[in-house]
């Protein structure tokens, strides 16, 4: 009696990496094979870089926000310990949106904190 594959389910399988790997360059598109190991590393990337794009853009509202404060007159750091100080609850993607877009606002707001 022969061994039952369960050709379907193992087909699936592929498929659907298959499928992932579309738009790949070269065989890591279209060989199975190739196209496992390209897929299983571009999860693993995806996952890691979920936590990394926190960290990044962090470090960009963080140096937007310094700009915007040296324009002003003080620092990154003092800033932000006077806003913890006088209780004003901004976050520094708010910060840095007002830094960018808002200028005449983010003044406000440091001259808030030197009031």
């Amino acid at each position: 009696m022969p061994r039952a594959k369960n050709r379907v389910a193992s087909r699936r399988r592929r498929k659907k990496v298959l499928q992932m790997a579309s738009g790949y360059w070269g065989r890591r598109g279209t060989i199975y094979t190739v196209a496992k190991h390209a897929v299983d590393k571009a999860l693993q990337y995806s996952y890691r870089d979920r936590r990394q794009k926190k960290r990044q853009f962090r470090k960009l509202w963080i140096l937007r926000i310094n700009a915007a404060a040296r324009l002003n007159g003080t620092t990154y750091s003092r800033m932000i310990g006077q806003l913890r100080k006088s209780d004003i609850e901004l976050n520094r993607k708010v910060l840095a949106d007002l830094a960018v877009n808002e200028p005449k606002a983010f003044t406000e707001v440091v001259k808030q904190l030197s009031a």
